[in-house]
Order: structure tokens, then C-alpha cells, then sequence
């Protein structure tokens, strides 16, 4: 009886299933051919040599992958474009719990702050990258124009014409652009957060920071790993805020991996270009991994099957 009534048991939930994935159809397919063909796409091309100016394409295997190996130039976008991932988004999500922080709490015109907020994160990245590079002018620049005439420097400053200084001001700009993205992340899961641990705290004689260290964080911990693992692939694949600034320069200091995959397909040397993309694609999803590994999401999901 047992049995049977299990069997019984599990058949509407097999028939639920079976219609979730019929009406799920579409859009896997959808996925499928946009997001998946182009990728194994890509992939395979890695193994080829596909440049236009030396049809046909030929089969050469793991060759782009050892000549990507020894290329001095990709090794110095990857290492600027980690840098640079690590440091913005370490600042982005500072900046970001910030903003979120001021803006939770109550107080007059909170709406229209929120709003104020926003408007980096909702100006175009080829707008704002356009912006930014008109502030680092060096001629006119509003930067150099402040500094100089409120005597904080003597002569301008070429904000864009070293390796420190632009690696700095794209930063910048890429801070300014993109906290208010993890602010709203990060004021959701500040919302969804019972007052009444707070007011308990409170009650205990809970500091500001304890209550912070103690609830605030420990509670935010899946939005802040969703939230850097957004940022994080987003800034690993960065592209058109430093083709408007600096356009890789100078001296390729400050061209990333995308960029640098990207002169190779504007070279008609698709097969290299699909080599860095397959290795952009990698360098993400390790990043992934280890973002899932320390939000331990797995392991919050067997706690509450049990």
C-alpha cells in the first residue's frame, strides 16, 4: 500500500514538471541558439587558423593557445584587467553599502535622494566614459581647470598620459558609474530585513557597528556575493569605457582582454580573437566558482532540505 501510494503520490508532481519544462521550451531554445552556438562557436574557431587575408581556415589545435601563452602584450591586459576588477569592484561595494546605508534610513526628500543616486548608474557607459574623458582633459579639462585655479597645482596634470594616473582615472569613472548599481542590490536586502532585530539589538545595548557587524552583514551576505558576481564579470569583461578614454593606451597599459581580443578580430585574425575570448570566458567562471564557493550556497540549501 505504501508503495503504491507513493507512485501516486509522485505523478502529479512528475506531471507538473513535465509541463514546466513544455512551457519552458521557448525560451531554452531561444538560449540555445543566441547564447550557446555562438559560444561553441567561439570555441571551436580557437582551434583554427581563421584569418581573413589567409583563407581557407585550417584546423591548427591547441597552436593560438600556446602562442596566447607566450604573448607578452595578453599577459599585460590580464594582469591590468584582475587589477583593475579587484580594485573597482572592492570600491564600487563600499561605496555601494554606503549609498544604501544613507538612503535606508528615513528622513526628508529620502525619495528624492534615491533618485539623485541612480542617475550615474542610469546614464549610457558611452555617455558617461564621453563625460570623463572631457573632465580629464588636459587643456580644458574641469579637473585641471579647478586645480589650477584654486592654486592646488601649479601646472595641469596629463590624468590619461601614464600607466598610474589612467589606470586611476578609469577607475574613477568606473566607480562613479557603477556603485549606485550595488546600492540598489544592496538597499533590497537591507529592506528585507525584520526591524525587529534591530530594536531587539537596541534593547541589549547594541552599538551602530555591532548592529551592523552582527545583523546587517551577516544577513546581506547572498545579495553582497549575487552582487559582486554581477560586478565582477561585468569589469573583467570591461571594454567601452577605456575604448572612449584611453583606447588601451598608454602603450597598451591599460587595454584589457576584452579589448585585446577585440584589435585581433579587427585584424581579421578571428582564431586568435576566439582563443582570448575562450580565455576571457574562463577567467570569469573561476571567479564564479569562487564567489559561489565562499556564499556557500550549497550548503544553505542541504541546511534547509534538512
Amino acid at each position: 500500500m505504501s508503495f503504491k501510494g507513493r507512485r501516486v503520490k509522485n505523478k502529479p508532481k512528475n506531471s507538473e514538471q513535465g509541463l514546466a519544462y513544455l512551457l519552458l521550451s521557448p525560451v531554452l531554445i531561444l538560449v540555445g541558439g543566441l547564447i550557446l552556438v555562438p559560444v561553441l562557436g567561439t570555441f571551436i574557431t580557437s582551434f583554427f587558423r581563421n584569418v581573413t587575408f589567409m583563407p581557407p581556415a585550417k584546423f591548427i589545435g591547441i597552436r593560438n593557445y600556446a602562442r596566447i601563452i607566450k604573448d607578452p602584450q595578453f599577459w599585460q591586459s590580464l594582469r591590468f584587467t584582475v587589477a583593475f576588477s579587484a580594485v573597482a569592484v572592492a570600491l564600487e561595494s563600499i561605496l555601494g553599502m554606503f549609498y544604501a546605508l544613507v538612503i535606508n534610513e528615513k528622513f526628508k526628500f529620502r525619495g528624492i535622494m534615491r533618485a539623485i543616486v541612480l542617475i550615474p548608474w542610469a546614464i549610457p557607459t558611452i555617455v558617461s566614459a564621453r563625460i570623463w574623458q572631457l573632465m580629464y582633459n588636459y587643456s580644458y579639462g574641469l579637473l585641471n581647470y579647478v586645480l589650477v585655479h584654486f592654486h592646488l597645482c601649479t601646472h595641469p596634470i596629463n590624468w590619461l598620459g601614464s600607466p598610474v594616473s589612467a589606470f586611476f582615472s578609469i577607475v574613477t569613472a568606473d566607480v562613479w558609474k557603477t556603485a549606485p548599481f550595488m546600492a540598489i542590490l544592496f538597499l533590497a536586502g537591507l529592506q528585507a530585513i525584520p526591524q525587529s532585530l534591530y530594536e531587539a539589538a537596541r534593547v541589549d545595548g547594541a552599538s551602530i557597528s555591532q548592529q551592523f557587524w552582527r545583523i546587517t552583514l551577516p544577513l546581506l551576505k547572498p545579495i553582497i556575493v549575487i552582487a559582486l558576481i554581477f560586478r565582477t564579470i561585468d569589469s573583467l569583461r570591461i571594454f567601452d569605457l577605456i575604448y572612449v578614454l584611453t583606447g588601451g593606451g598608454p602603450g597598451g597599459s591599460t587595454s584589457s582582454v576584452s579589448m585585446y581580443g577585440f584589435k585581433s578580430y579587427i585584424l581579421g585574425d578571428f582564431g586568435y580573437g576566439s582563443t582570448v575570448s575562450v580565455i576571457t570566458f574562463l577567467l570569469i567562471f573561476v571567479f564564479t566558482v569562487i564567489y559561489l564557493k565562499v556564499g556557500n550556497f550549497s550548503g544553505g540549501l542541504k541546511e534547509n532540505e534538512r
